[in-house]
């Protein structure tokens, strides 16, 4: 008790100059590059197209509208508006906005209440004065006002606070928003992928039942043995197998995509034409510097770690005195003539002034404990960065790694489809057997399928590496905008 006037002189020394830390976030490093290697100029060519990498450049809203396609744009668009989920969250930060007027309301403007009292009530009599008993009415009406002083900024503090929360969740909206685009491309390439996947399988297990019968007939005739008829019928079954579990996986996509829309699982979307959809060709990537502006969670950690700083402020405040003020004025009185006459007047003016002096260290313990919150919070924007920083670097990667994987799987296809081409047409000379032709065929569609997983794949790479620069999405849906919860 002794070392607490001390320790209170002591922060209002220190506290005189700024009660809080500024809560300006930490200069982070800045990479030459995301990567571990160079980001290049350009992706290869794949499917006749080339992805061009746009160092410096900004964010593009609407991004998907690059892809060309208004079945997608539509989709998107749809999503913005009926996702109950983004609705929630909107609502949600609506309500927060809502609470940051309340207390702004409440902690820097006075508060006047009225109120009205009538009673009929029975008190004790003093023995040898009077009856025993009293029986009396008792009517009173009067208007009230209280002001606390803000005298070292304890509500001030505590109201920046609140309006940096109410921005940090401006911004989780942003990011909601975002990522639901982001999803709702990525589900509608997601599926158009497993449809193709799903027509080229059938035709192959088609071509591997004809294979299967043929050996069958072949077995009967002498001309192959039963370990050939066995093998054909083995890998029939294998391809037939693969079936249910690509479309099991491709409903249960379409279902999600139907989700995001606002839809029930049974008025999923028709799927996108794969072939229709062309891959955009700049891709822009935004310098680190900028990044810390762009990416909606980098700037809901900034906000949180402003609210932190505030409260570090509120728990300083708390050290000080506090200074309130009230006044009240009404009329009351044992019955209505007087209380409604001059001699009824109530009135009242006062005073308060309250210095805390021990609270068994509660108050330094909360102040030690804040600026510990805001240390983690310092922390935990760093980390947000650097993962932001990761993020942008593995999906440039993937991106890159796509456009070659694809290059390869297209030659590969080319080259087996012409193959198969002339393989069926030595067939129609009687240059080989039909089997023959099967075989090339199959070749053909195996290498099909690695092109339309690698063609999906830089589709849906895209569209994660807009998300990842923090592309902002285009105005005009029914959502508030984030960031609008900051005290000035």
């Amino acid at each position: 008790m002794k070392r607490t006037p001390a320790l209170i002189l002591g922060c209002a020394v220190l506290g005189a100059c700024a009660f809080a830390p500024d809560g300006k976030p930490p200069v982070m490093p800045q990479p030459a590059h995301y990567g571990a290697l160079p980001q290049a100029e350009s992706s290869v060519t794949a499917e006749g197209a080339s992805q061009r990498f746009v160092a410096g450049a900004k964010p593009v809203p609407a991004w998907w509208k690059l892809y060309r396609s208004d079945a997608l744009n539509a989709l998107v668009d749809e999503g913005l508006r009926g996702s109950p989920n983004l609705a929630a969250v909107d609502k949600s930060l609506l309500a927060a906005r809502e609470q940051l007027r309340a207390q702004v309301g409440s902690s820097l403007l006075p508060s006047v209440d009225a109120g009205g009292q009538v009673a009929r009530q029975r008190g004790l009599g003093v023995p040898n004065f009077g009856p025993p008993t009293a029986l009396y009415n008792l009517f009173v009406g009067q208007i009230q006002a209280q002001y606390t002083f803000d005298l070292f900024g304890a509500a001030r503090f505590e109201n920046a606070s609140l309006a940096a929360q109410v921005d940090n969740q401006a911004f989780q909206l942003d990011a909601a928003r975002r990522a639901l685009a982001a999803n709702i491309v990525t589900g509608a390439i997601g599926a158009a992928a497993l449809h193709a996947q799903i027509d080229v399988t059938e035709r192959l297990v088609a071509l591997a039942s004809d294979d299967a019968l043929d050996a069958e007939r072949r077995y009967a005739l002498g001309s192959a043995s039963r370990a050939d008829m066995l093998n054909a019928q083995q890998n029939a079954a294998s391809l037939a197998s693969q079936l249910p579990g690509l479309r099991a996986q491709w409903l249960a996509t379409r279902h999600a995509l139907a989700v995001l829309l606002g839809r029930t699982p049974d008025r999923a979307p028709d799927d996108l034409d794969l072939a229709s959809l062309t891959v955009p060709s700049d891709v822009p990537v935004v310098l680190p510097s900028e990044l810390l502006q762009t990416r909606p969670d980098i700037q809901a950690a900034d906000a949180a770690l402003k609210a932190a700083a505030a409260q570090v402020g509120v728990a300083t405040a708390q050290l000080f005195p506090s200074l309130s003020i009230s006044a009240s004025m009404g009329k009351g009185g044992f019955n209505w003539p007087t209380a409604l006459s001059g001699a009824g007047a109530l009135w009242s003016v006062g005073a308060s002034l309250s210095q805390p002096i021990f609270h068994g260290g509660a108050l330094l313990a909360q102040r030690r404990a804040a600026i510990a919150t805001y240390d983690a919070a310092v922390e935990q924007y760093k980390q947000t960065v650097l993962a932001a920083f990761q993020n942008v670097a593995n999906t440039l990667a993937s991106l890159d790694n796509d456009s070659e994987a694809l290059a390869f799987a297209d030659t590969a296809s080319r080259a087996a489809r012409d193959a198969s081409a002339d393989a069926a047409a030595r067939v129609r000379l009687g240059a080989i057997p039909p089997r023959a032709a099967r075989g090339s065929e199959q070749q053909y569609l195996n290498a099909r399928l690695s092109a339309i997983r690698a063609s999906s794949a830089r589709m849906s790479d895209t569209a994660a590496l807009f998300q990842a620069m923090g592309s902002p999405i285009a105005s005009g849906t029914n959502v508030s905008q984030a960031g609008n919860g900051t005290l000035k």
